[in-house]
């Protein structure tokens, strides 16, 4: 069975994108980055922000989830990661790599695509 945790961006998590709706809803769809979940037995285990800029906690963060999570037995074995930061983050980068140095998981880029390609058109 795949246990997914989403990681996405503190500052947009906090303000706009109240409960992070979306990327659950493509996850429960299985749409967008979640397609490959189609005919897969999968969950998803949590949802996790950056820590906030300049995502310098992220690794303290997947820590936490790991100590958190042992005792019940549940642990990611795929981290995906939002367009919250996939699209906005100037941090973007360096966040993506640490987590997939850190990890020893995959990480998939991306969630939903739930995004207008024009706001007023």
């Amino acid at each position: 069975m795949e246990k997914i945790l989403i990681v996405g961006c503190k500052n947009t998590m906090d303000d706009v994108c109240i409960g992070c709706s979306r990327c659950m809803v493509a996850f429960n769809r299985r749409e967008g980055a979640f397609e490959r979940y189609k005919d897969v037995d999968a969950e998803l285990i949590g949802i996790l922000n950056c820590g906030g800029c300049p995502g310098v906690s992220i690794i303290t963060r997947l820590i936490q989830v790991k100590l958190w999570n042992t005792p019940l037995n549940e642990q990611p074995t795929k981290i995906h990661i939002g367009p919250c930061l996939a699209d906005h983050c100037q941090y973007y980068d360096d966040v993506v790599t640490k987590i997939q140095v850190k990890a020893g998981i995959e990480v998939v880029e991306g969630t939903h695509s739930y995004m207008p390609p024009k706001v007023f058109a």
